[in-house]
């Protein structure tokens, strides 16, 4: 009977030690795999965005646009160019943030006007001429000193014609002023508000949707440091106390965890699609401007070049009218006029004699 009692008591405290090292083991089992678990899971989320926290730690956002944290070399798209794709891409630091396109369009508008205000002043030079030639047509039919005679009134004749001729270059000048210089100035792109209006639209709308994106993708940020604090203290939780209720939480927060990570890699993936649309319109619309500007300076340049042009004419016609009355003045003679005038009015040859008694 006492070795009966012996060994059942053997008995059952062999089996509860069986049954304890079993749950033991169990239990020791689950918490590795628990702690493995919650390792696997970090690392898994790691790895998902780890190259994504790598590029985001070497580049920095300022206004939703993404550049390198320190500066970089990169080579020019346009080297020793000086060309508008390679110099306006930060924003101004200004209230109003300026963009560095919005730059190059102030550029475009300030031309326009520049261009508008040179028109006026050809307009003015216009009026000036027309009214010259007026002033000198209306000179030449003045009657005064109409009544000189001999090679001097000649002469003046010639003057007063002279007059009439310059009056008559200068109004044509005052035409081919308005034709070729004035009218050109003001007809030089006629669609150019439709064309700036265009090239901002395309611009702006991209730059809009890459903020948007990149508020999308600062929120997801956001919601992934969420989502790995609250991993880390479903991991902490399960470490303390194992529970299947506490295991599922650890799956759920896993899964996302995970979705998290996916989520920000997916919205930094259309952020980067956008800042290369956006990219790739600005190289094309700075390019565009690039080309206009070239193209406005060498049209007000052909045309003030044609203006001198008809200015050397001006004076050219103006001295040939008056060459004839160099000629004329030159062949002023007193003498002669005397000679001309006493023939034509002379009242009598015979001098006085004295009176005889």
């Amino acid at each position: 009977l006492t070795r009966l009692t012996v060994s059942s008591t053997v008995s059952s405290l062999l089996t509860r030690l069986t049954v304890n090292s079993t749950v033991s083991s169990l239990l020791t089992r689950l918490a590795v795999s628990s702690t493995v678990s919650s390792l696997l899971t970090r690392l898994a989320v790691s790895s998902t965005v780890s190259s994504l926290l790598t590029r985001l730690a070497v580049s920095s956002t300022i206004n939703c646009v993404t550049f390198p944290t320190c500066w970089t070399e990169q080579q020019l798209l346009k080297p020793h160019e000086w060309s508008y794709c390679d110099y306006f891409w930060s924003d101004k630091k200004d209230p109003q943030a300026t963009t560095g396109f919005d730059v190059l369009l102030h550029k475009q508008l300030k031309g326009k006007q520049m261009q508008k205000e040179m028109a006026e002043f050809i307009r003015e030079r216009i009026k000036i001429e027309d009214d010259y030639a007026k002033s000198l047509s209306k000179l030449s039919q003045n009657g005064l000193g109409a009544l000189e005679e001999g090679t001097l009134g000649e002469a003046w004749a010639q003057l007063k014609k002279s007059l009439a001729d310059e009056a008559e270059v200068h109004l044509k000048f005052s035409s081919k002023l308005q034709n070729e210089v004035e009218k050109p100035f003001l007809n030089f792109r006629e669609n150019f508000k439709k064309d700036m209006k265009r090239l901002e639209h395309h611009v702006t709308g991209l730059r809009k949707q890459l903020v948007v994106r990149y508020a999308a993708v600062e929120k997801a940020r956001r919601a992934l440091c969420e989502r790995q604090k609250d991993l880390e203290v479903k991991s902490h939780l399960m470490e303390i106390k194992l529970s299947s209720k506490m295991e599922e939480d650890m799956k759920k927060a896993q899964r996302k965890s995970t979705q998290a990570g996916d989520d920000l890699v997916h919205c930094v993936d259309l952020y980067n699609q956008s800042q290369s649309k956006w990219f790739e319109e600005v190289v094309t619309s700075s390019l565009e401007l690039e080309g206009l500007e070239v193209e406005r300076v060498e049209m007000i340049r052909k045309h003030l070049c044609q203006y001198t042009t008809l200015r050397h004419e001006t004076d050219m016609f103006n001295q040939s009218t008056l060459e004839m009355l160099d000629q004329l003045l030159q062949s002023v003679d007193p003498l002669k006029d005397r000679e001309m005038w006493v023939q034509e009015n002379k009242t009598g040859e015979q001098r006085p004699v004295d009176l005889e008694v």
